[in-house]
């Protein structure tokens, strides 16, 4: 019996997942790219998966695309949908640097089979050509994120043509640049992206070349306030911290080449892993016009440890030989210039057509000075790992686990502040070896590995001081 691999969260049936490479929303269908390698020792390509209805249930299709020539290895990009096609945006990695290059997949519409063979491509996927061939002033594009562009200066209006953000130039001291394109198909360079007013990075954070931090894929994602009622542009970004991948986002207002700032650098995620958040596209006709901004979805890899992580040591690796997974995918909102997380739609439902997921999910109240502990319990009915709210501030501790030498042992616990006057609530899921909450009402989110010997057998939940439960939810798979 697998003890590690989650059921509800996308990883690979083998090999090692690097990132989300991109994910399109079509109708009811999600069609998920990501980054990985299928061994080891191999070069990282595109693969595909894909869910009807809900984000779930994830059947394997052929890989999308693998280097050939000269090529070293791809990395991730973004997808869009095209006029006949879904556009690929990848990067090329050779070895005198990193190039921006499209592929198109035609008859997405078909049910993608599964070769027998693990190197095969699908033949639906045929490579167009490099994006920005006649730039001569930038080098080294990477990383890009495409959305839809603006018709007009008031975005009530909808849109036209596509907006391009990519990185460009060394990763110690990246320049992220602005390219737009009438088609998706031939791009022009704009210039580099500009902040006016204060990004809210740390102080010595920005190289004096760079109007950023090095940062790894940075996303755009649009969203109505629901308090002023305005669109907005939020930049999601991915920054190396202390040796580890810290995860973001700034809200304002992208015109031109000038991003506006709203609201400078906030953590997307306070848990130990959450990094690389990728937004979602839509196919015309998934979403109406008057709601596509009433909130969007994004995913992210559930490793934290960035370029410094071993995939080989990883406890799923030895054991089951895979390694890294994705978060749910996350519904998001915009309040007051601060994201607000949520988890999937059907995800209840989802867990209890599970073998061996878990969920908890409390309505409480809990004062200044009392507390709500949850207790995540291996299958010898240990504490593997606690999350506490605490009014005032959520804390989610792996350290205690004594699976697997303890391989966690050395982390600090996760810990987040909450505004004072929200509502009290805490969603814990618990999936293989994954560990995701959400509170108070999705103020607060945090992503966590935690490896359980023999599963997680129960969630046991207590009160200290004045806290109350006034109403809870516990759900389980088939299996428990």
């Amino acid at each position: 019996m697998t003890t590690h691999r989650p059921e509800l969260h996308f990883t690979p049936e083998s090999g090692v997942l690097e990132a989300p490479a991109g994910v399109l929303l079509d109708g009811n269908t999600w069609h998920l790219f990501f980054q990985y390698r299928h061994e080891l020792s191999a070069p990282a390509r595109w693969g595909h998966n894909y869910s009807e209805e809900f984000p779930f249930d994830w059947l394997e299709c052929d890989d999308a695309l693998a280097p050939v020539g000269g090529e070293l290895s791809l990395r991730a990009g973004s997808v869009a949908a095209g006029e006949d096609a879904i556009n690929l945006y990848f990067t090329s990695v050779t070895s005198t640097g990193t190039s921006v290059r499209l592929a198109r997949y035609t008859d997405f519409n078909d049910v993608c089979e599964i070769s027998d063979d693990s190197n095969a491509l699908d033949p639906n996927v045929v490579r167009y050509g490099e994006v920005a061939t006649n730039v001569t002033n930038y080098s080294r594009f990477r990383s890009p994120s495409v959305v839809p562009d603006w018709v007009a200066a008031d975005r009530d209006e909808g849109h036209e043509g596509w907006l391009m953000l990519a990185l460009t130039g060394h990763s110690d001291a990246p320049l992220p640049v602005i390219l737009r394109s009438a088609d998706g198909l031939t791009w022009d360079v704009e210039g580099p992206l500009e902040f006016n007013g204060d990004p809210g990075f740390n102080e010595g954070e920005v190289p004096a070349n760079s109007p950023i931090p090095p940062v790894v894929s940075p996303r755009l994602v649009r969203l109505r306030d629901e308090v002023d009622e305005c669109i907005y542009d939020v930049l999601l970004v991915t920054l190396e911290r202390d040796n580890r991948d810290v995860s973001g986002y700034l809200v304002g207002r992208l015109e031109g080449t000038t991003f506006t700032v709203a609201s400078g650098f906030q953590r997307i995620d306070f848990g130990h892993d959450f990094s690389r958040p990728r937004n979602t596209n839509t196919t015309e006709g998934t979403v109406s016009q008057e709601t596509r901004y009433d909130e969007a979805v994004v995913l992210g890899l559930l490793n934290g440890n960035g370029r410094g992580d071993d995939p080989a040591a990883h406890p799923s690796f030895e054991e089951e030989g895979w390694a890294n997974t994705l978060a749910l995918p996350r519904c998001i909102t915009l309040q007051g210039g601060k994201l607000f997380q949520t988890p999937p739609r059907g995800l209840p439902d989802a867990i209890r057509q599970s073998e061996r997921a878990r969920s908890w999910v409390g309505v409480m109240d809990v004062p200044e000075g009392s507390s709500v502990t949850v207790t995540l319990l291996d299958g010898n009915g240990k504490p593997a790992a606690v999350i506490t709210h605490g009014g005032s501030t959520l804390t989610l501790d792996r350290s205690m686990g004594t699976a697997f030498d303890s391989y966690f042992k050395d982390s600090a616990p996760a810990v987040a502040h909450l505004a004072e006057g929200d509502s009290d609530s805490l969603t814990v899921v618990v999936d293989g070896a994954t560990v995701e909450v959400y509170a108070d009402g999705g103020q607060v989110a945090m992503g966590s590995r935690v490896y359980f010997d023999g599963g997680c057998s129960d969630i046991q939940v207590e009160t200290a001081g004045e806290a109350v439960i006034e109403q809870s939810w516990q759900r389980k798979g088939s299996q428990l």
